[in-house]
């Protein structure tokens, strides 16, 4: 990837969008040497540069150093019409069921290898989650994203499989295992996780499923973290549904989703 904009006489703006440009879901931090070498950009401007998107807000300097992408952009990105589309339809859906079972909700949908998490209502305090609105965590290790990789196309799926992180102890990082995990996701139509992400917390989710002229198609995934010691989850599982195909139907309404 490296001198992939190096092209002389390029302007500030289109040096700016290359630096943001350096970064991607396999490279979410990097250092002010790998940005000026991903970027084609000169040491000494990439570093000026930074030091502009960083006051902005476009990029977050790290205590080690590095660099990765701040809040600005996401609150930017919120306001791209499928994304707050998606999250003003969804929210009354989100706040009954989160009233219902009084438990961490959240709505993802899949950015490359990851479950990009676009809203979330807490719950029970004594319940670890890590998830944030604008998080972004490994498809293979949480509920949502178990959801959203079954339903992926075939070379994600392959992908996936072979870059399987451990992230704790209970993480699936067999690829056998994980394409029979997602065979039986497709069947049962939802994914459970225990502790597969961070110790102490288990999660439940669905697909939310827009209908198209080919057939219904999964646009996100609605989750619920939960102590790992529940035993009512596959009880939940109808709550789950009936809020993740209200989602659907008015997603199916509005022209971003058609």
């Amino acid at each position: 990837m490296a001198g992939r904009s190096s092209e002389p006489g390029r302007s500030v703006t289109s040096r700016a969008l290359a630096i943001l440009d350096a970064f991607d879901s396999n490279a979410p931090r990097l250092s002010l040497s790998e940005i000026a070498e991903r970027s084609g950009t000169p040491l000494t401007t990439a570093h000026r540069l930074l030091g502009e998107l960083a006051g902005w807000g476009a990029l977050l300097r790290r205590p080690d150093g590095r660099y990765e992408i701040g809040r600005k952009l996401w609150d930017l990105g919120l306001l791209a019409p499928v994304q707050m589309e998606l999250r003003q339809v969804a929210a009354p859906f989100l706040q009954d069921l989160h009233t219902t079972i009084r438990d961490t909700v959240h709505l993802a949908v899949r950015e490359g290898l990851q479950a990009l998490y676009v809203e979330r209502i807490s719950g029970r305090e004594d319940v670890p989650v890590v998830s944030q609105v604008g998080s972004r965590l490994p498809l293979h290790a949480t509920g949502v994203g178990k959801v959203l990789l079954s339903a992926a196309p075939h070379d994600v799926v392959e992908q996936a499989l072979r870059s399987l992180t451990r992230q704790t102890r209970h993480t699936v990082v067999d690829p056998g295992r994980m394409r029979r995990e997602l065979a039986e996701v497709r069947r049962r139509r939802y994914a459970r996780t225990s502790e597969e992400m961070s110790p102490g917390a288990a999660s439940l989710a669905v697909p939310v499923q827009v209908e198209r002229r080919g057939g219904p198609v999964v646009v996100a995934a609605l989750g619920i973290v939960v102590p790992p010691q529940r035993r009512d989850l596959p009880r939940l599982v109808p709550v789950l549904e009936v809020a993740a195909r209200g989602i659907g139907r008015e997603l199916a309404r509005t022209r971003d989703f058609r």
